[in-house]
């Protein structure tokens, strides 16, 4: 058992000196929270570089709407709604309490005005709307929403409606909340629509403020979502970017009035000062070129799909090196973005990540006649 456990912890103190961020706690001594639960990741790969508690369920208040409005965003990708849709408030909507628009019964809204609504003034009586619009009823969008929190492959999520007010059984955890904002990303939507700060309904008549003040008071802050609710407190999952590397934090039960602010500060402080995004190659730079067989030009110039780069530690991003493998040649039809090969990233011998080569431009199969031609020109030099 001793020599066990003394191989782990050679091995924990050989990867430490890798200076590579690893899924593992920080030390709680490094970054002090009043927040009961919460967490700090790399956007770009997930891994943890904070975290206290991540795991535990607790209840997340409206933050609960960063899944409401992932969901909005698949029904929206998947093309069974579209953001110029009407959407009509059935009195179900217009009796909710807490945060609203005071939708009446019958009154009709875009969705994207409606997702909004969510995302900028917290309105529960539009997440209903919302709801009722793509899934049908709101019971049929909530299981939509613990779907996708399956398929996300939340643990310790499970969702009783779509606004976040109290209810038995209805609860998340810091660490699913990251992985949801991860999600979110992927969706630019969610980012655009989370980072108005301010957004006039009804022809100006009513007023919506967005309730994370990290917009105005954090430099980079480009979303989610808060929440408050006796039960919960106060929490926030948000993100931030600056100089290429995007973090996300999370934030649950903090006890005092803006402490999520305060706190989710502290701890992205503690990240940007701590960690660095270096990149080695921006997206859609030249790599090389591949040979085209049968093609209607000989070849392809072959480019970065996105940018190339790692997160790590101040101080340790030496021993880095790139590697390049690209396929000698593709026969045509060749799409553009087509995958030709990829670009590696490594620290000594360890892969950090990679990113895919793909074709600039797209290249036609030649026709029989210019094939002919071409091998002739070959031959014969004419």
């Amino acid at each position: 058992m001793r020599k066990g456990l003394m191989i782990v912890l050679a091995l924990v103190l050989a990867l430490g000196n890798l200076g590579v961020i690893q899924a593992t706690p920080v030390l709680a001594a490094e970054v002090e929270t009043a927040a009961e639960s919460a967490i700090l990741i790399d956007a770009a790969t997930g891994n943890i570089l904070y975290e206290k508690e991540s795991h535990k369920e607790l209840p997340p208040a409206s933050v609960t709407k960063l899944m409401t409005l992932l969901v909005a965003a698949d029904a929206i990708a998947q093309g069974r709604v579209k953001l110029t849709d009407k959407v009509t408030a059935s009195e179900n909507a217009c009796k909710l309490g807490g945060s609203q628009i005071y939708l009446e019964p019958g009154e009709t809204f875009s969705l994207e005005e409606m997702l909004l609504a969510i995302a900028v003034g917290s309105a529960n009586d539009a997440c209903v709307a919302v709801a009722e619009h793509i899934s049908g009823t709101h019971e049929a969008y909530v299981e939509e929403m613990n779907k996708k929190a399956q398929a996300l492959d939340l643990k310790n999520t499970h969702f009783v409606n779509a606004y976040g007010l109290p209810a038995e059984g209805h609860y998340t955890s810091a660490y699913d909340l990251a992985v949801m904002g991860r999600a979110a990303l992927e969706y630019p939507l969610i980012r655009k629509l989370t980072s108005v700060k301010e957004y006039d309904l009804r022809d100006g008549k009513f007023k919506l403020w967005n309730t994370n003040k990290l917009l105005w008071w954090y430099n980079g802050t480009d979303g989610f979502k808060t929440g408050w609710t006796n039960e919960a407190k106060y929490c926030l999952a948000s993100t931030v970017e600056r100089d290429g590397l995007r973090l996300i934090a999370v934030v649950m039960g903090v006890p005092e009035p803006r402490g999520h602010f305060a706190e989710s500060m502290k701890i992205y402080n503690w990240g940007f000062a701590k960690y660095a995004f270096k990149q080695f190659a921006p997206a859609h730079q030249k790599q090389g070129v591949v040979k085209v067989l049968k093609g209607v030009q000989d070849d392809v110039t072959v480019t970065t799909a996105k940018p190339l780069g790692v997160t790590v530690e101040k101080g340790k991003d030496k021993n880095i090196w790139v590697e390049t493998k690209l396929n000698p040649e593709v026969t045509a039809p060749v799409q553009a973005g087509q995958k030709l090969g990829e670009i590696l990233l490594y620290r000594e011998d360890q892969l950090l990540t990679q990113v895919d080569l793909v074709a600039q431009d797209a290249v036609e199969r030649a026709k029989l006649h210019q094939q002919i031609g071409k091998t002739l020109r070959g031959v014969f030099g004419f």
